[in-house]
């Protein structure tokens, strides 16, 4: 099974996180944001991923809690994806909710780039800042060592837009972390390491 288990701890916030890649998108999760809880959900549910996130905010700042999240969670991945024999390395997925159309493409090339195009009017929706939207993706790519690329093709309402692009990352994610049967021994790359 590839699992990995993360603890991440500093004067801003403490997050500890399980992981299991081939799960069936159990989730029990808990930070200090009531809306990015909801997104995290999404994205376990969505990328079926087993995955149980608990957050401390010690400085009660946003910002942090977002950013360290989404650093331990791209260690998780990296821990837990090992030598990356076998997976399918790239995916992509886009997904319509209601007016909004998000598409999200990575590789897990052990490269990190992050490019996050979306236009959102709204400074927050619930008690999430949209700003943080990009920093959460640019420091998963950092800390997984991969490439994202998300680009809003469309919508107008926020919440739909935030959750089009949460949803279209897990499932794309879930497309580059799934073993190629027919290729499972092999690190999908021709330098032989990714």
């Amino acid at each position: 099974m590839r699992k990995s288990e993360k603890i991440r701890k500093t004067l801003e916030t403490e997050v500890k996180i399980e992981l299991n890649l081939d799960g069936t998108g159990k989730r029990e999760i808990e930070t200090p944001i009531k809306f990015f809880t909801h997104m995290l959900e999404q994205f376990a549910a969505h990328g079926g991923f087993d995955l149980k996130i608990n957050v401390q905010s010690h400085d009660k700042d946003n910002h942090h809690v977002v950013e360290d999240v989404a650093l331990t969670l791209g260690e998780a991945f990296k821990d837990a994806l090992g030598d990356k024999k076998g997976i399918n390395r790239y995916g992509s997925f886009i997904l319509p909710m209601d007016e909004a159309l998000s598409l999200a493409v990575i590789d897990l090339s052990g490269r990190v780039f992050s490019k996050v195009e979306i236009n959102i009017k709204d400074e927050k929706t619930s008690d999430f800042e949209t700003i943080l939207l990009p920093h959460f993706f640019n420091s998963f790519a950092q800390a997984s060592q991969s490439t994202i690329h998300i680009k809003m093709l469309d919508g107008s309402d926020t919440h739909h837009i935030i959750e089009a692009v949460f949803k279209s990352f897990a499932r794309a994610l879930k497309i580059s972390c799934a073993i190629n049967e027919n290729n499972k021994d092999i690190i999908p790359s021709t330098k032989g390491i990714l």
